[in-house]
């Protein structure tokens, strides 16, 4: 069995620590690094969730690296696209979110390497009452 990384960045209820961290990918044991990638935070105070866009400002999460065969990393990346509302055959406007490759930098502002992200868009937030986190940092506790 051949390992790949498989690589995705999370700021929300992926989080360690967040509501679907353990269930989505506490399994697999990924490396956990603390990172940051470019964009604005939204919080959705009566969902319990945040989003991203795109933006200047800088998103605070974790860039999580899954060392597994192929097939277990396509699982994942399923699973992970079900819990955000993607579907890759789907429009835009379909999605709840979309997913993309961004550059995931450490706290330094030094280059770690592309993982995917899931980003929604500014209509989107704005339909949903999304409140701009300016410190780009959704806490854990803020699930509750």
């Amino acid at each position: 069995m051949i390992s790949v990384e498989f690589c995705v960045f999370v700021y929300g209820t992926l989080k360690p620590g967040g509501r679907y961290h353990e269930r989505y990918c506490g399994a697999y044991a990924p490396r956990i690094i603390p990172a940051m990638v470019r964009g604005r935070l939204f919080h959705f105070p009566d969902l319990g969730y945040p989003a991203m866009a795109e933006g200047e400002g800088w998103v605070k999460g974790y860039l999580l690296i899954f060392a597994q065969p192929q097939s277990v990393c396509a699982v994942v990346l399923s699973q992970l696209d079900r819990l955000e509302g993607y579907q890759s055959d789907s429009s835009s406007a379909d999605n709840d979110y979309d997913r993309c490759r961004l550059d995931v930098f450490n706290y330094d502002g030094r280059f770690l390497q592309q993982a995917w992200v899931y980003r929604m868009s500014m209509a989107a937030i704005a339909s949903q009452g999304g409140v701009l986190l300016p410190a780009g940092d959704w806490p854990v506790a803020a699930q509750i």
